[in-house]
Protein backbone atom coordinates (compact mmCIF):
# COMPACT_ATOMS: atom_id res chain seq x y z
CA UNK A 1 0.00 0.00 0.00
CA UNK A 2 3.00 2.43 0.59
CA UNK A 3 4.10 1.89 -2.94
CA UNK A 4 0.76 2.93 -3.97
CA UNK A 5 0.49 6.41 -1.88
CA UNK A 6 4.45 7.04 -3.13
CA UNK A 7 2.64 6.56 -6.68
CA UNK A 8 -0.39 8.58 -6.21
CA UNK A 9 1.49 11.40 -4.50
CA UNK A 10 4.08 11.89 -7.30
CA UNK A 11 1.01 12.18 -9.78
CA UNK A 12 -0.43 14.55 -7.53
CA UNK A 13 2.46 16.79 -7.41
CA UNK A 14 2.73 16.33 -11.27
CA UNK A 15 -0.52 17.56 -11.89
CA UNK A 16 -0.03 20.60 -9.41
CA UNK A 17 2.80 21.38 -11.40
CA UNK A 18 1.43 21.36 -14.43
CA UNK A 19 -1.17 23.82 -13.10
CA UNK A 20 0.99 25.93 -11.68
CA UNK A 21 2.79 26.16 -15.25
CA UNK A 22 -0.34 26.92 -17.26
CA UNK A 23 -1.09 29.88 -14.94
CA UNK A 24 2.58 31.05 -14.82
CA UNK A 25 2.64 31.38 -18.49
CA UNK A 26 -0.43 32.78 -18.76
CA UNK A 27 -1.76 29.90 -21.20
CA UNK A 28 -5.37 30.72 -19.92
CA UNK A 29 -8.82 29.48 -22.64
CA UNK A 30 -11.89 28.05 -22.66
CA UNK A 31 -9.87 24.63 -22.98
CA UNK A 32 -7.17 25.01 -21.27
CA UNK A 33 -9.62 25.38 -18.42
CA UNK A 34 -11.55 22.73 -19.03
CA UNK A 35 -8.55 20.53 -18.53
CA UNK A 36 -7.57 22.23 -15.49
CA UNK A 37 -11.27 21.37 -13.95
CA UNK A 38 -10.68 17.61 -15.15
CA UNK A 39 -7.00 17.67 -13.88
CA UNK A 40 -8.56 18.95 -10.30
CA UNK A 41 -11.14 16.29 -10.44
CA UNK A 42 -8.50 13.72 -10.78
CA UNK A 43 -6.55 14.80 -7.76
CA UNK A 44 -9.50 15.01 -6.10
CA UNK A 45 -10.75 11.55 -6.77
CA UNK A 46 -7.33 10.17 -6.03
CA UNK A 47 -7.34 11.58 -2.68
CA UNK A 48 -10.63 10.69 -1.80
CA UNK A 49 -9.58 7.03 -3.04
CA UNK A 50 -6.34 6.69 -1.52
CA UNK A 51 -5.50 9.53 0.83
CA UNK A 52 -9.43 9.06 2.86
CA UNK A 53 -8.87 5.72 2.45
CA UNK A 54 -12.38 5.18 0.26
CA UNK A 55 -11.15 2.88 -1.96
CA UNK A 56 -12.46 -0.36 -0.25
CA UNK A 57 -15.35 1.16 1.41
CA UNK A 58 -19.01 0.57 -0.02
CA UNK A 59 -19.97 3.18 -3.13
CA UNK A 60 -22.70 4.84 -0.93
CA UNK A 61 -19.75 6.01 1.37
CA UNK A 62 -18.05 7.15 -1.40
CA UNK A 63 -20.16 8.65 -3.48
CA UNK A 64 -20.51 11.98 -0.85
CA UNK A 65 -17.46 13.44 -1.21
CA UNK A 66 -17.61 12.66 -5.53
CA UNK A 67 -20.37 14.70 -5.45
CA UNK A 68 -19.45 17.49 -3.30
CA UNK A 69 -15.98 17.43 -5.09
CA UNK A 70 -18.30 17.65 -8.63
CA UNK A 71 -20.63 20.02 -7.41
CA UNK A 72 -17.57 22.62 -6.67
CA UNK A 73 -16.21 22.02 -9.29
CA UNK A 74 -19.46 22.71 -11.29
CA UNK A 75 -20.02 25.67 -9.30
CA UNK A 76 -16.37 27.30 -10.46
CA UNK A 77 -16.83 26.08 -14.13
CA UNK A 78 -20.13 28.08 -14.53
CA UNK A 79 -18.79 30.81 -12.83
CA UNK A 80 -16.15 30.95 -15.27
CA UNK A 81 -17.88 30.78 -18.41
CA UNK A 82 -20.86 33.17 -17.39
CA UNK A 83 -20.54 35.71 -19.15
CA UNK A 84 -19.81 38.96 -17.24
CA UNK A 85 -22.02 41.64 -16.56
CA UNK A 86 -21.45 45.02 -17.51
CA UNK A 87 -22.69 48.18 -15.95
Amino acid sequence: MKKIAERVWIVLILLSIFAFLLGYLKLVSTFVVGVLVLSTFLKGQLIIDYFMDLKEVRLKYRIIPTLWLILILLCITIAYYLPVVKN
